[in-house]
């Protein structure tokens, strides 16, 4: 658990300041950037207060079950929702909340789980029959990186359509006239162009008059967030008698198998095909030429999605729908406009 001790020591100042501050101690006198730089410094160690920890066990928040929408083995490769559940398990480390974690199988979990816990965050897309039967079996219950279609729960995610949206007119001003897509199917969906980002993609290049479902390519539910789904994706779009100029692939795992695609056929990036995606995982900079990519803040998500946990708990009753912005990070896999290098 992080200290006083330690907040102090990364600001440089006395621990009984960094005390005074967090509590709200309007006597004391500091420097405004001071007391932003201990306020930011505790949020960033994700330091909770004695009294948020006391408040979060005197409302029963003691154990927390996280329903994750992917088995263990898919979650591993996909460092986005790594961040996402260390995200809620950090928050509540630092709130003394156990968690216990209930990954995806072939059937249901125990109903016993659930209702044993003080709390649900459910991680991902979910079913109308998942989300109802959950609904039944949580006492509280938050939808982490998924707002389903219904009112009266809460729920914590990215706005997809707003940073797809954002990426296609940043690609069309840098001059790309042809952008392909690669993505995946939502599980259950029968609409396989169903998913927020796919969906908004063709919506956008409707307007505009530049769609083409040719280069708009979408995997299995099955195959999702893996390397060797975008490998073959790509192969697809650049075997079009007309292949894009520009490709934008749902995430960068996705984005890595198509630069593998790309340089196979001996193309280069992004002189023949540019290349942008979703996440900013770490690999993103390293990859040849670095990733152009759309920073979706997932770790945050999980924080919030604790918090509204906490809310409900001490007895809020209206419910909410946050929805936490993305930022466009610019690199080499992508033309820049002129005198511009990240936004």
């Amino acid at each position: 658990m992080v200290t006083l001790k330690e907040i102090a020591k990364a600001v440089g100042v006395s621990t009984a300041t960094v005390s005074r501050v967090l509590n709200f101690d309007t006597s004391l006198s500091v420097a405004p950037h001071k007391r932003q730089a201990i306020i930011e410094t505790a949020e960033a160690m994700n330091y909770a207060t004695p009294r948020a920890r006391k408040n979060a066990n005197q409302q029963g928040l003691s154990k927390i079950a996280l329903v994750h929408f992917l088995r263990p083995e898919q979650e591993l490769i996909d460092p986005y929702y790594v961040g996402l559940r260390l995200g809620i398990e950090s928050r509540c480390q630092a709130l003394k909340i156990e968690t216990v974690k209930v990954y995806h199988t072939d059937s249901m979990p125990d109903a016993n789980l659930l209702q044993s816990a003080s709390g649900v965050i459910t991680i991902g897309h979910h079913s109308d029959e998942d989300i109802a039967w959950l609904r039944r079996h949580a006492r509280h219950l938050v939808f982490a990186d998924f707002s389903p279609p219904i009112d009266d729960v809460d729920s914590v995610s990215s706005d997809l359509q707003a940073a797809m949206r954002k990426l296609l007119v940043a690609l069309t001003s840098r001059g790309y006239k042809r952008i392909g897509f690669a993505g995946w199917a939502e599980e259950g969906h029968v609409d396989p162009y169903g998913e927020a980002r796919c969906r908004t993609y063709i919506d956008w290049m409707q307007q505009h008059g530049q769609f083409d479902p040719q280069i708009c390519v979408t995997g299995r539910p099955v195959e999702r967030n893996t390397e060797q789904m975008g490998y073959d994706l790509t192969i697809r779009l650049l075997d079009q008698k007309q292949r894009p100029d520009a490709i934008v692939t749902c995430n960068d795992n996705i984005a890595v198998g198509a630069y593998r695609a790309i340089h196979e056929r001996g193309l280069r990036i992004p002189d023949d095909v540019a290349v942008a995606s979703f996440n900013d995982i770490s690999v993103a900079q390293f990859l040849s030429p670095p990733l152009s990519t759309i920073r979706l803040p997932s770790e945050e998500i999980g924080e919030t999605a604790v918090e509204l946990l906490l809310e409900q708990a001490a007895g809020r009753e209206i419910s909410k729908r946050i929805s936490l912005a993305s930022q466009m990070i610019w690199r080499a896999s992508a033309r820049p406009l002129p005198a511009e290098i990240t936004s």
